[in-house]
């Protein structure tokens, strides 16, 4: 009896359907088909197009860009650096940035970089060498590369913290100095004098300016130095950052009552604190913290925050990036409209609230 052939399992290869593949399906010419895909229809007929469209989309052909991108120095790709992805705000932005660049036709790039220059830099020189049409960085850090990519390198836009190496880079998001003021406006017209500051570190511009801010207005609204107890530590996630400033506020004889965070996740981590030292944290304390969160309203009710909806920096990012695509020099900061939330409960400290 013959012995059983050996059965090979068939391999299956991945193949990439051709512009020619595409151009035979629509009955049409090569070049036709190509001016056609490429939005070039003056010459087609009606009946034409709608023959290609429908080729492309029974065979599934998606055009190559890397052709198109070595021709022209650019592809469809623009990149996004987050400083910590992690941070849901940070993400929300993302989200926001990805949904209005993929309505115009282009691809987002996601990367993280953590909060190190080094990686920063290293994902700088990885988009530039994938030619992206642009880089958006959220929440920027001063860094080499970063400084030879605003002289020679694909076109930069700031979100959400300005440029930390010049003030006059394009910029969109919140004016950071601006709602420092605003919140020590609020607290100055509700009475409150005595305030806890928590921050982390300062090498970013978004918190420098938040907190300069705060200091500026509180200073104009006769609030003393020595009435603001400043509280920080350096090294730490945000959440960390909070939690081990708030335990040296409480370790002092007469903490303040309001305490002031430069972002809503350093709240977060001063919460908890106050709750594993056995306070209130809605009837002892009250906390305002800056970038109004999207998981305030399901997690963290009782804190104050002042900021920009997410949602938001889509639209205005793609809109700053066609602006500078366009060639406008004097393209300036988009400051988007910023609101503080209040959770309705009197602050501690307030005239009324009779303290």
């Amino acid at each position: 009896m013959p012995g059983k052939k050996d059965s090979k399992p068939t391999s299956r290869k991945s193949v990439r359907v051709s512009l020619a593949e595409v151009a035979a399906h629509a009955g049409v010419s090569i070049a036709t088909a190509s001016r056609i895909i490429n939005g070039i229809t003056n010459k087609a007929s009606t009946e034409t197009i709608a023959r290609v469209k429908a080729s492309i989309e029974e065979l599934c052909y998606r055009p190559a860009s890397i052709g198109r991108a070595l021709r022209c120095q650019e592809s469809r790709i623009v990149g996004l650096l987050a400083a910590a992805i992690e941070n849901p705000m940070m993400a929300a932005i993302a989200g926001s940035i990805e949904k209005a660049l993929r309505d115009e036709g282009y691809v987002m790039s996601l990367c993280d970089t953590y909060e190190r220059a080094d990686v920063q830099d290293e994902y700088l020189l990885e988009m530039h060498a994938q030619l992206a049409r642009a880089v958006i960085i959220i929440g920027a850090l001063k860094s080499p590369v970063l400084d030879r990519m605003r002289i020679d390198g694909p076109p930069l836009l700031f979100v959400n913290r300005p440029d930390p190496g010049h003030a006059h880079s394009p910029y969109v998001g919140i004016d950071n100095y601006q709602v420092g003021r605003d919140v020590a406006d609020m607290l100055v017209a509700r009475g409150i004098r005595r305030v806890g500051l928590i921050h982390a570190s300062l090498d970013a511009t978004a918190a420098t300016l938040r907190r300069q801010g705060v200091l500026d207005g509180l200073a104009a609204g006769g609030v003393g130095e020595d009435e603001v107890i400043h509280a920080h530590v350096e090294g730490l996630g945000h959440l960390k950052v909070g939690y081990a400033a708030m335990q040296q506020i409480l370790a002092l004889p007469n903490p303040p009552r309001v305490i002031l965070c430069m972002s809503d996740l350093l709240a977060y981590g001063a919460y908890r604190r106050v709750i594993e030292a056995g306070f209130d944290p809605v009837s002892d304390f009250g906390f305002i913290g800056f970038d109004e969160n999207p998981l305030n309203p399901w997690i963290a009710g009782w804190l104050n925050s002042i900021g920009v909806a997410a949602d938001r920096y889509g639209q205005a990012s793609v809109a700053a990036l066609k602006a500078i695509w366009d060639g406008e020099e004097s393209y300036g900061p988009v400051y988007l409209a910023h609101s503080l939330r209040l959770n309705g409960k009197p602050l501690p400290g307030e005239l009324s609230s009779g303290r």
